[in-house]
């Protein structure tokens, strides 16, 4: 079974929850409004959530290794 990690790039993340919508249980918006990962590892039933996240980002803030 293959890992999938998830980071958030706080450089580019605006803020519009796209992620958090998408994929609750990996993303979540910080008190600032940012969005952060809160999970180490992306369980496998969310890889394909996790990477409709990152494909519907519109800052590409969002990588899946």
């Amino acid at each position: 079974r293959s890992v999938m990690e998830a980071s958030v790039d706080d450089g580019r993340c605006r803020g519009h929850g796209v992620c958090t919508t998408l994929c609750p249980d990996v993303f979540a918006m910080t008190d600032d409004g940012y969005a952060e990962v809160i999970v180490d590892e992306v369980p496998g039933d969310l890889h394909d959530s996790a990477r409709e996240a990152r494909d519907s980002c519109p800052e590409n803030a969002i990588t899946l290794t």
